[in-house]
């Protein structure tokens, strides 16, 4: 038998070692707390930062105005909007957050993947009417904070559309040769030391996130772009009409243009001759540049006038007081 003072003796190390357990769960609670839960405020606040960054970028890159269908009243970024080519016809995909036909299920390998590499989830190659091209130039971040506002988005459930291309354009596998003639992949943007901080910020958004050389660039007979001729426009731009020389040529380009209207035409699309833009350069002021920052179209506009001056008459600017 146990004496008594012994049990007495027992009975209070047990009560003690059963407040010391407690006492260490609950500190191991509150220090739990005290990582995670300023972890999740962290997350959530950088989250939020991430999304808005995005929502400004989204517009620099045009997303919107090539991805929702708004002729035929298609639901936000559910793709379906028709681009004519001497290919075919295209069809912009969705790339709303939904699982099934957009990008819901993208992992973000898988959105820089595509973005960067012109190369889809199922691994096949993506038609350079997409513009990865330009797109591969951004950074990754950017992208990302893209990505992560699109999924912040409202979903549209629309199907994607299968292209209309004439043979042998419709084969896909003749995309291996043309990226080997086309196409550089590349990592993140590298700024010119040369040039000052609102000449890179325009590079970037002009050569990148607005790839405006797609546009403004002739294309060879098999559609790359002819980069020797860049931004020096073309008479022959997807769907019809002609695209104008953005280089700083006093007789074809913007050359006689002052900085100030070229930040102008950017920002409401008037002209120097007291015109307004339209057709898909209209789109491009109400969907993209006009929703930038006055210091990034300042910016736009440094760039660009610094380009080399190319004439071509083909494709003529409109000139001031013309």
């Amino acid at each position: 038998m146990v004496p008594n003072n012994a049990c007495e003796g027992l009975n209070r190390r047990a009560a003690f070692a059963g407040r010391a357990r407690y006492l260490a769960l609950a500190l191991l609670g509150l220090g739990l707390m005290a990582i995670s839960g300023p972890a999740r405020a962290d997350s959530s606040a950088d989250t939020t930062t991430q999304i808005g960054r995005g929502a400004y970028l989204f517009a620099a890159g045009g997303c919107n105005a090539c991805h929702t269908d708004k002729k035929h009243g298609g639901a936000p970024l559910g793709g379906g909007v028709a681009l004519d080519t001497p290919f075919g016809r295209f069809y912009t995909p969705n790339i709303s957050a939904d699982p099934d036909h957009g990008i819901g299920r993208w992992s973000e390998a898988d959105f820089l993947r595509a973005l960067k590499q012109g190369i889809a989830p199922d691994g096949s190659y993506y038609y350079p009417a997409f513009p990865y091209t330009a797109y591969t130039k951004a950074n990754p971040d950017d992208l990302l904070a893209i990505r992560a506002y699109i999924l912040s988005l409202p979903t549209a459930p629309t199907a994607n559309k299968p292209h209309e291309l004439s043979f042998p354009f419709s084969w896909r596998a003749l995309l291996g040769v043309w990226r080997l003639m086309n196409f550089q992949e590349g990592g993140a943007w590298v700024e010119d030391n040369s040039h000052d901080a609102s000449w890179n910020r325009g590079a970037y958004l002009t050569e990148a996130l607005g790839h405006c050389a797609e546009c403004h660039t002739p294309r060879g007979f098999l559609g790359g772009l002819e980069r020797s001729l860049a931004f020096s426009g073309t008479a022959a731009a997807p769907g019809g009409g002609k695209v104008p020389n953005i280089t700083p040529d006093p007789q074809t380009g913007i050359g006689s243009w002052s900085k100030e209207q070229v930040v102008r035409v950017l920002k409401d699309g008037a002209l120097p001759n007291f015109d307004y833009v339209g057709s898909g350069m209209g789109e491009v002021v109400s969907e993209n540049t006009s929703k930038l920052t006055d210091a990034d179209r300042t910016a736009i506009a440094d760039y660009l006038m610094s380009l080399p001056p190319i004439r071509n008459d083909a494709a003529k600017a409109t000139q001031p007081g013309n």
